[in-house]
């Protein structure tokens, strides 16, 4: 059986701390073949440096996604090229620097972890993601891969559950980001695939999707231009586990959970 984590959007260094107390918990409890983060919010809300990708390595991270705050950090796209398993976008255009997708190996086989972006409300000149991401599943699979792992960094929830249903068979999992909040529709699809249309995120439990509470409000109420600064603790993560047969790479179970931890 193979095992895989994936935890949702880190925000800000709430979410990281979050997210750095976590990681030993869920490994012991369910020594994970694989643990992906989606890091797009990581650098004071906006993108991910280098030195935090480095960080979430130390700390047990096997590849990190990213979505549409991707090049907020220059820093990042100077060096993305050097970094395989930072991964960008990979339906962004074909000239923007790094790698959407990477191939792992394990003790199990080859793991693959494909990050793509959506269009609706979103990333409007990126690549047809539904092409784009079943090409990358059928090149993983021809170079054995026993596991996939696809992040879908979306806006819409319709793109987020359409992209699974397109997938279903072709990968062990399809995982929305982007919104924050976990949806309570995690499910094996007919074919095998495990599925769920948000995991949540890492960060401020008591703010609005990671920031500051009292910023948010202000800025809705008085429709005034308010900086959104990142929210405090308590801090949380939330993520899936999902267990797949080794032999088909079907998914087996999709479990969603939820820790929240005092400063």
């Amino acid at each position: 059986m193979i095992t895989l984590i994936f935890l949702g959007d880190v925000v800000g260094e709430p979410g990281r701390l979050a997210l750095y107390k976590a990681l030993p918990e869920l490994q012991a409890e369910f020594t994970p073949d694989a643990v992906i983060v989606n890091g797009e919010n990581a650098a004071g809300g906006r993108g991910i440096t280098p030195r935090i990708a480095e960080e979430f390595f130390a700390n047990g991270i096997s590849a990190i996604t990213l979505g549409d705050h991707v090049w907020d950090q220059q820093e990042l796209a100077d060096k993305i090229d050097t970094m395989p398993r930072v991964l960008r976008p990979l339906n962004l255009q074909s000239n923007n620097p790094g790698s959407g997708s990477v191939l792992l190996d394990t003790p199990k086989g080859k793991i693959g972890v494909i990050s793509l972006i959506g269009r609706t409300f979103m990333h409007q000149s990126a690549q047809n993601p539904f092409l784009v991401g079943m090409d990358e599943a059928k090149r993983m699979v021809a170079e054995g891969a026993v596991a996939i792992l696809v992040d879908m960094h979306g806006e819409a929830t319709s793109e987020k559950i359409s992209m699974a249903l397109h997938l279903d068979g072709s990968v062990t999992g399809v995982v929305g980001t982007h919104t924050h909040v976990q949806t309570a529709d995690a499910r094996i699809l007919p074919m095998g695939t495990a599925a769920i249309t948000d995991v949540g995120m890492c960060g401020s439990r008591d703010g609005v999707i990671g920031r500051n509470a009292a910023d948010v409000l202000q800025a809705q109420i008085t429709a005034m231009p308010c900086k959104l600064n990142i929210g405090g603790w308590p801090a949380g993560v939330s993520g899936v586990v999902i267990t797949a047969d080794e032999s088909t790479g079907h998914a087996l179970s999709i479990l969603p959970f939820n820790r929240y931890y005092d400063r």
